[in-house]
């Protein structure tokens, strides 16, 4: 899949994620590499940017399998922003695909 796809629907993804329940970073990335081939590697600077603007607060909760876990719950200002990211790739997607239609259409 287009790398450029993939970065702009990570950030809506980790948002829709962290709507249902907090989850720590390994969770994040393998429940999207589930449905989406990722690195890991693209999900932490992302969970730091999105800390630091305000979307997450951060809490240490420990595991049975290891060091304590960080994990990330959304703010209020988050679901706010998930909600506008929400509205935003509908429109979007709602536009690609009605292009597609159009082109295949005149095929």
């Amino acid at each position: 899949m287009n790398i450029q796809f993939k970065k702009g629907a990570l950030n809506l993804c980790v948002l829709v994620l962290l709507d249902k329940q907090d989850r720590y970073g390994y969770e994040l990335v393998q429940k999207i590499s589930n449905q989406i081939s990722i690195s890991e590697g693209a999900v932490y600077p992302l969970l730091r940017r999105l800390t630091k603007e305000g979307y997450f607060n951060t809490y240490l909760q420990e595991s049975s399998e290891g060091p304590p876990r960080k994990y990330y719950s959304l703010t209020e200002l988050g679901r706010t922003y998930l909600q506008e990211q929400l509205d935003e790739w509908k429109s979007f997607t709602d536009g690609v695909n009605r292009l597609i239609e159009e082109g295949v259409q005149n095929d």
